[in-house]
């Protein structure tokens, strides 16, 4: 992992770079998009399981503004100043944060053609919400928060994409899952419901963690990348 900036109109945004081991030649690049909790261990691990499988991985800081100390997960309150941080971002600001980020991996000369945005949770829904105005080549979405209210852009979101959500989600009922399928239905849309896996699943903190859904998740994400940004 490295340490890099990306220009932003406001000032130059703190990201992390995760490249492929052993890589010969440039390779498909993915945006990743933090859970409320910011760039945690979480987020990082995965971003390095990603360019393991032969990706060039970008995570961006996107509480760069608010330039907050990292959340203590072993607190009691960590879940409340998750949240509350994550209500003080200028959404419109963390899209063309976004947008920004995809410009910037597209213009490395390590990456090879267009590049995909991924999030988990809070980062899922402004994955989906970055693909509606930019133009990835893949979106996934792990349980987005956000999507319920950002349905009206499903037509704009025309990157093959990749949706994850648990049965018992505590934050977004099953009917309102309903609701996000129909809306994002297409023939490059998969849909994926993991039974009896709550909010969050994926993330292993013991509040949120399972572990046969978190395994099910990351297969079919394997899989679709392996389809869908290749690499060659």
């Amino acid at each position: 992992m490295t340490t890099t900036t990306i220009p932003t109109d406001a000032g130059a945004m703190p990201a992390h770079l995760f490249t492929p081991p052993n890589a010969w030649g440039p390779r498909p690049g993915l945006v990743l998009v933090q859970e409320i909790f910011g760039v945690s261990d979480y987020i990082r691990a995965r971003a390095a399981d990603l360019a393991a499988l032969g990706h060039v991985v970008c995570v961006p800081e996107f509480y760069w503004r608010l330039d907050p100390p990292p959340i203590d997960e072993t607190s009691e309150d960590f879940l409340q100043v998750a949240m509350g941080l994550a209500g003080q971002v200028d959404w419109e600001a963390a899209v063309a944060d976004g947008v920004a980020a995809l410009q910037h991996l597209e213009s490395l000369d390590a990456t090879s053609g267009k590049p995909g945005v991924a999030g988990f949770c809070w980062g899922g829904g402004l994955a989906f919400n970055i693909a509606a105005v930019a133009d990835p080549s893949v979106l996934i979405s792990w349980y987005g928060s956000a999507l319920p209210s950002l349905l009206d852009l499903a037509p704009q979101v025309t990157a093959p994409s990749l949706h994850h959500f648990g049965t018992e989600d505590a934050f977004i009922d099953s009917a309102t899952v309903d609701r996000i399928s129909r809306a994002v239905a297409g023939p490059h849309t998969q849909f994926e419901l993991y039974e009896g896996a709550g909010h969050a699943f994926d993330n292993p903190h013991p509040m949120f963690h399972h572990p046969a859904a978190s395994a099910a998740a990351w297969q079919h994400t394997v899989d679709f990348l392996a389809r869908e940004l290749p690499i060659d």
